[in-house]
């Protein structure tokens, strides 16, 4: 079992950047791929970014796609995302999850078995 807490969301203007993280306890990273989701009010949660177990891989949500990047240091158990050209619609809670697939498409939640608790971003126009 692994424990993930995300950390570095906040309030930025629209245009700024954030580096979200995922600390990961428990167990080693690396033994899983690791996802970004993200909810905003009303809204399902909907995939944003992914990466392969030892990060050769990575997917993106075309409506991310050139202003995300999902990275990961399996050395520091940790999975980040760093969000420029922030826009008021990427407003939402941000959450990692860690998936035991090592293959396939990481977009669905139904692959992912452990999530953290989310970290809001806000983006003002």
């Amino acid at each position: 079992q692994v424990q993930l807490v995300e950390s570095g969301g906040g309030l930025v203007q629209a245009g700024g950047s954030l580096r979200l993280s995922c600390a990961a306890s428990g167990r080693t990273l690396s033994t899983y791929a690791m996802g970004w989701f993200r909810q905003a009010p009303g809204k399902e949660r909907e995939f944003v970014a992914a990466i392969s177990r030892r990060g050769g891989s990575t997917y993106h949500a075309d409506s991310v796609k050139g202003r995300v990047t999902i990275s990961r240091d399996n050395a520091k158990n940790t999975v980040s995302l760093q969000m420029d050209s922030l826009k008021p619609e990427d407003t939402a809670v941000y959450y990692c999850a860690a998936s035991t697939y090592s293959s396939g498409s990481l977009y669905y939640e139904w692959k992912y078995t452990y999530w953290g608790q989310g970290t809001q971003v806000t983006v003002s126009s």
